[in-house]
């Protein structure tokens, strides 16, 4: 039989000689009621292929039926892709499981908007696609109560977190470079609030560890977050003779080709260059780390969802990763 999309839960009860509250029940799952009278009223929904208004289903198990995502508001347009990737793999989980998704924005000291989507009951759970050392979005939702789950690390075994393991892709594609004959590297990272800064920082250490090296300090440079910075690092590092530099994402990684470029430096014949990080921004030809973003936007959803219905999650999850060593050795 065909779905009947007029069907309502009037029309069921009224079909059953049952009251429409115990047709909600049956639907729901909750409430008292016999248990021949539930698989009464579950065989007609299935045989009429019966799919409940979001809506009056909400109401009936006080769920809204959307979910949160909050999104910085100071990202660049480098960024963009990871966020759209992680967007798609989250609103393809929610839209299987009837939920949509609303963006909140949020900035390291505005989060007025995803506090507004919670106080008016707006979400029935919420994705960070950032996290930072003080994180105050993840502080907020912690201490209102409502599911949510990071796109990031965070030092909080409290708090459930879907991550990369950029810490072990930072270290392997390192001792690569160590494996290549490498030894003079200059690393260029952005702001040391995100923790993803601090984690691939660590993974690059912990390579010089491992292979009983030792960083030299001089040439780690961290809250570089503008051309003339950049500039000035690349000065540098080819004065001292650097044979790779190291950026800890895509967009440090386009500004230090723009520089040499311009310097007419070829790369990686006279310097070579790395990132951290993979995106459709850069160059194809260029070594990276790769991680499937999208992937990553699902599981999170995944997450947050068996939390919404309460189930017990991992705490913390770390995907995995792919190094790409194009011309690595030109």
């Amino acid at each position: 039989m065909t779905e009947d999309k007029n069907l309502t839960i009037g029309d069921i009860a009224e079909k059953l000689g049952v009251s429409k509250t115990t047709v909600s029940r049956a639907i729901s799952g909750k409430g008292r009621i016999g248990d021949k009278t539930r698989e009464k009223v579950l065989e007609y929904i299935e045989a009429h292929h019966y799919r409940p208004n979001v809506i009056a289903k909400g109401l009936a198990q006080s769920k809204t039926y959307n979910i949160g995502l909050a999104i910085p508001g100071d990202y660049n347009i480098i960024e963009l892709p990871f966020f759209q990737s992680c967007m798609l793999g989250i609103s393809k989980v929610a839209s299987s499981m009837d939920y949509d998704v609303l963006i909140s924005i949020v900035t390291a000291h505005d989060i007025s908007r995803l506090q507004r989507a919670v106080i008016n009951r707006k979400v029935d759970g919420m994705i960070l696609t950032r996290t930072l050392l003080h994180d105050a979005p993840a502080d907020y939702l912690k201490e209102a109560g409502i599911p949510f789950v990071t796109i990031g690390s965070l030092d909080d075994d409290s708090i459930v977190q879907i991550d990369n393991d950029h810490r072990s892709a930072c270290m392997e594609m390192t001792k690569q470079l160590f494996a290549k004959g490498i030894e003079k590297i200059a690393l260029i990272g952005g702001s040391r609030e995100y923790v993803v800064n601090g984690n691939r920082l660590q993974g690059f250490l912990d390579a010089y560890e491992r292979s009983g090296r030792t960083a030299d300090e001089e040439h780690i440079y961290l809250d570089v977050e503008d051309a003339e910075g950049v500039e000035r690092i690349v000065g540098e590092a080819l004065q001292d003779g650097i044979e790779c530099i190291v950026a800890m994402d895509d967009y440090l990684c386009g500004r230090v080709l723009t520089v040499l470029r311009h310097r007419k430096v070829n790369v990686p014949g006279q310097v070579k260059v790395v990132s951290f990080y993979d995106s459709s921004f850069l160059e194809d030809d260029i070594p990276s780390i790769r991680f499937d973003i999208e992937e990553l936007g699902e599981m999170t959803c995944k997450t947050l969802l068996r939390m919404i219905e309460g189930e017990e999650v991992q705490t913390r999850t770390l995907l995995g990763y792919q190094l790409a060593l194009c011309k690595i050795d030109n």
